[in-house]
């Protein structure tokens, strides 16, 4: 197996785990980027494509890591503000200039969990000037079920798109750092001159391609996500808690001192994100677990705002 093996370097390419999710996905192997993690995803497509003065637009709240991979390029950051906690694509297509050179969407979005329909993500891009790319993560979208969610990976011949996705959420192999990405073989073959070598590593390909064997495991996820994301909107319209429906694993909701509600839950062992980290402090960001970690949360929850 892999451990027999650690010995020895990697494949530098993860040429099998590329060929496997190639065929899953419909598209050549050279239009697949292996990376440890999608954050290595971001890194490098930054390095590849980014110089000093060149502008980045980003959506906010989203991801940071898209505005430090570029700030760390030198380049501007413009930020185009969510309205109504939804990716606002009239407002980034004005924030576009001359110096643009990616976009980063994120659909999922994190932290709000809201998604870009097919038609108005196609709409943006057939309106884009040439000379950008835009970089959807989709890390989170395996647990999407908006019948609008698009089928991304059939754009990226039509358009500038590069599409982020993870091994991270849906198959839970966070420490193992596998991240890929999906675009024109163009734009794969410059970041594969930029990556480092070896930049996935041996346990973390043969997860990967093990897991990509594992449809059971990956239905039983999304279906035990889309359950707990159920009960705890049902959880908060009860406590009269205002929060954003979400295509993700999580729910961003409205607690009141958000980050007093991180310290109170973290002292009880229940972990959150706070608001206050993308720049909604009243609010905090819940991943969805299983019944019984979604029963603790909620009731340690209540504690704090009884």
């Amino acid at each position: 197996g892999a451990l027999d093996g650690l010995h020895r370097y990697p494949d530098g390419g993860a040429k099998a785990l590329a060929e496997c999710l190639a065929e899953k996905l419909g598209v050549s192997p050279a239009c697949v980027f292996m990376g440890n993690g999608g954050d290595d995803v971001l890194s490098v497509l930054s390095r590849t494509f980014l110089d000093e003065g060149d502008e980045v637009v980003i959506p906010q709240p989203t991801f940071s890591p898209y505005a430090h991979v570029s700030r760390v390029m030198g380049a501007k950051v413009v930020f185009s503000p969510l309205r109504e906690m939804r990716i606002d694509l009239d407002d980034v297509f004005t924030r576009i200039s001359g110096r643009t050179k990616i976009v980063f969407l994120c659909s999922p979005n994190n932290p709000t969990g809201g998604i870009l329909a097919e038609g108005e993500l196609v709409s943006f891009l057939e309106k884009l000037p040439e000379g950008l790319l835009v970089l959807l993560d989709e890390a989170y979208g395996d647990f999407a079920d908006d019948p609008a969610y698009p089928d991304s990976v059939s754009l990226i011949e039509r358009f500038p798109l590069v599409v982020l996705r993870s091994f991270s959420k849906i198959y839970g192999l966070a420490g193992l750092r596998v991240g890929f990405a999906v675009s024109r073989e163009g734009v794969v073959g410059y970041m594969n001159r930029v990556r480092e070598p070896f930049n996935v590593n041996q346990l973390a390909q043969a997860a990967a391609l093990a897991a990509l064997e594992d449809d059971d495991y990956k239905e039983r996820a999304v279906a035990l996500v889309r359950e707990g994301r159920g009960a705890l909107y049902a959880a908060f319209g009860g406590m009269g808690l205002e929060y954003v429906e979400s295509q993700a694993n999580f729910i961003f909701v409205r607690v009141g001192e958000g980050d007093a509600a991180m310290n109170a839950l973290m002292r009880e062992g229940v972990i959150v994100r706070p608001g206050s980290a993308f720049g909604h402090s009243e609010w905090i960001r819940v991943t969805v677990g299983l019944p019984e970690e979604n029963a603790r949360f909620l009731s340690k929850l209540r504690d704090f705002l009884a």
